[in-house]
């Protein structure tokens, strides 16, 4: 069996989706889908930059989605396969659970465009800037993260945003308690931690704002029919039903990314060879936490098509 995962916030990068776009027609069609979607030349910032332009939420989220819809679309189009065929499920580490739904029919293109752009400006204004932040724990399980967060809080927000693998768990919250975790994390038997340049606590509490705002955005432009199940971030299980994934959507802005669970859980459903599109920062999270004898293939270029088209 076979799962196509789509990354998240992180894996955007200056030039991303240029080599793309200059070897084929398809891509070009998704890029300037999303540009007129959004009424904005998003394609020139994932061009050109500059970097800090990029990195906004509010554009990182959409640029990501297009860049991985656009190795799929050249994929399926220019492979002559479809996604219902060759995979089994789908998922994406956080924005990309959206990537994930636009791939498998429940959102149009331009849909998941402007649902990202939302979602990014929502996220960026539920929390003035400054009162929050998140912080990577390197050598951390997630028991080890909930005792260094809870140690931490204070009664402030600080709380498991992100479940990754073994190794890496995030942390997010009120700046004052996330940086008292760091100061703390060898009391707790972990590695190192360090704050992460984001602009906002995403995944916490304190994105409540951003999940209102979802939750209405989500209402004019509900999912419709999933063509192939999706492993939902906040309950690591599979969700076929639209109303339930546009639930889990909402609860996602406040919940944790339970990744590490989704991938044992994919494993434990049968798949053995993991896609990921337009990025290489899932598969070494779903080998350390489900297995290093999985098949996990990271498609970016145009010879990553090719060689994936024929294997597949």
């Amino acid at each position: 069996m076979r799962a196509f995962v789509f990354p998240g916030q992180g894996s955007q990068k200056v030039g991303m989706g240029v080599e793309l776009a200059a070897a084929s027609p398809i891509a070009r069609e998704v890029f300037e889908e999303v540009d007129d979607a959004l009424g904005q030349k998003l394609s020139q910032i994932m061009r050109d930059g500059p970097d800090d332009v990029l990195t906004l939420t509010e554009n990182a989220q959409p640029a990501i989605m297009a860049n991985a819809i656009a190795v799929l679309r050249v994929l399926e189009k220019e492979g002559g396969i479809t996604l219902a065929d060759k995979a089994d499920f789908v998922a994406g580490h956080s924005l990309g659970e959206y990537t994930a739904l636009c791939a498998a029919g429940a959102f149009g293109l331009a849909d998941t465009a402007r649902l990202l752009k939302r979602r990014g400006q929502a996220m960026q204004d539920a929390v003035p800037v400054g009162v929050g932040a998140m912080a990577a724990l390197l050598g951390a399980d997630i028991d080890k993260a909930q005792a260094l967060a809870a140690d931490a809080a204070e009664g402030e927000v600080c709380t498991v945003a992100n479940d990754n693998d073994p190794s890496q768990v995030v942390l997010s919250g009120h700046v004052g308690a996330i940086e008292r975790a760091i100061a703390r994390v060898k009391d707790h038997g972990i590695k190192r931690g360090m704050l992460l340049p984001v602009s906002a606590p995403f995944h916490c509490p304190l994105m409540q704002p951003a999940a209102d705002a979802m939750a209405d955005a989500l209402e004019k432009t509900p999912p419709v029919a999933l063509r192939v199940p999706l492993f939902a971030n906040v309950t690591a299980a599979l969700v076929s039903d639209p109303a339930e994934a546009k639930r889990l959507l909402v609860e996602q802005v406040t919940g944790r990314v339970r990744w590490r669970e989704s991938a044992i859980a994919m494993a434990e459903a049968g798949v053995e060879h993991f896609v990921e599109f337009g990025g290489k920062v899932l598969g070494p999270m779903i080998s350390r936490s489900a297995g290093s004898d999985l098949q996990v293939t990271s498609v970016i270029s145009m010879a990553d098509i090719e060689a994936l088209a024929k294997s597949l």
